[in-house]
């Protein structure tokens, strides 16, 4: 779903092609990459050339869903992306984000805070702005 909506946003900028996913997961299978998440830098250079791209975006989510805090919950996402080229594998742009959580109203009021699309959404946005600083 993170993955969707950050190819989503990513194309809206029209800074960038993403490539549909099927493609990428072909492309991944026929490299051999063993840690998509981590890829080596020969996997990288591999990778661009059987893709075709000058650039990869990898990342990890590191939270996402619901946290509890005693009686208030709420909904957030901790994201960590990297841009590396594909000519030489090194990583070109790095930027993490972490959205939403329990706020002090949330925390008073029991509030259930924000649906986890928007918060999604606001970190995409977050990790957007850093890569276009």
């Amino acid at each position: 779903r993170v993955r969707d909506v950050f190819a989503t946003m990513l194309l809206a900028t029209n800074a960038f092609y993403v490539l549909p996913g099927g493609e990428v997961v072909r492309g991944i299978g026929l490299v051999g990459v063993g840690n998509p998440v981590a890829p080596s830098v020969e996997e990288v250079v591999k990778l661009g050339k059987t893709l075709k791209a000058d650039a990869i975006f990898t990342g990890t989510v590191k939270e996402y869903g619901e946290v509890r805090q005693g009686a208030a919950a709420a909904n957030s996402i901790s994201l960590s992306v990297q841009l590396q080229e594909t000519s030489t594998g090194r990583v070109v742009w790095a930027g993490q984000t972490t959205k939403g959580g329990i706020t002090l109203s949330g925390r008073l009021l029991g509030s259930g805070g924000e649906p986890l699309n928007d918060v999604t959404e606001a970190a995409v946005d977050d990790l957007l702005d850093q890569l276009f600083k």
